[in-house]
């Protein structure tokens, strides 16, 4: 089971103690594809124009590498975009002032199409769509809208796109009434979880 780390902040990363150096993210998580802005402060004296280094560690953990550098403005304030593509560990250093950790997750981008939003009652609809980053091999879920909540109705299989970073699904299944669809994401040790937009089949 991931354990997210608690994010600093913005009062925690203004008013840091002398010597210290801050991080923060703006999203704690975020759909991959997307961007994410850390950002901290460097306590103590002369702090104008000190460069801080930017460390990665993606999940599953194993060591830290660098993923940017950052100049502090005046007032000891530093800010560097990053883009990750799975669950990543984040860290600052300045000189010998190192900061604590903050961690992103990062969810897959999972896109649901139907070949046919109006269907017969009991006609085969084909539910299709991507997956990215690539996870071939692994099975997601399909699941239907209920009174108690969302239930699985299938586990396609993530199959290989040639050629590409990402990966596709494809299942056939009778629609006897209607309802809302998405496709479902577990979490494994690189990704959290995640879902598509939903997709309504309206039988008639």
């Amino acid at each position: 089971m991931l354990t997210v780390v608690a994010i600093t902040s913005a009062g925690e990363a203004a008013k840091p103690a002398p010597g210290t150096l801050t991080i923060a993210a703006d999203h704690a998580s975020m759909k991959f594809g997307a961007g994410v802005n850390l950002s901290g402060k460097l306590g103590g004296s002369n702090v104008s124009g000190r460069s801080v280094r930017v460390q990665e560690d993606v999940y599953p953990l194993s060591a830290f590498s660098n993923t940017g550098n950052a100049t502090t403005n005046a007032t000891g304030d530093w800010t560097l975009a990053v883009k990750p593509t799975a669950n990543t560990r984040y860290r600052a250093n300045s000189g010998k002032v190192d900061s604590p950790t903050v961690d992103v997750m990062v969810r897959p981008a999972i896109t649901l199409k139907l070949s046919d939003r109006t269907p017969r009652r009991g006609q085969r609809v084909r539910f299709s769509g991507q997956l990215c980053p690539e996870h071939d091999t692994v099975a997601i879920e399909l699941q239907r809208k209920t009174s108690s909540g969302w239930k699985k109705v299938a586990a396609p299989v993530l199959a290989d796109i040639a050629g590409g970073t990402c990966s596709k699904y494809s299942v056939a299944k009778r629609v006897r009434r209607s309802g809302s669809y998405r496709a479902h994401f577990n979490a494994d040790a690189d990704h959290a979880a995640g879902n598509s937009t939903r997709r309504r089949a309206t039988v008639h």
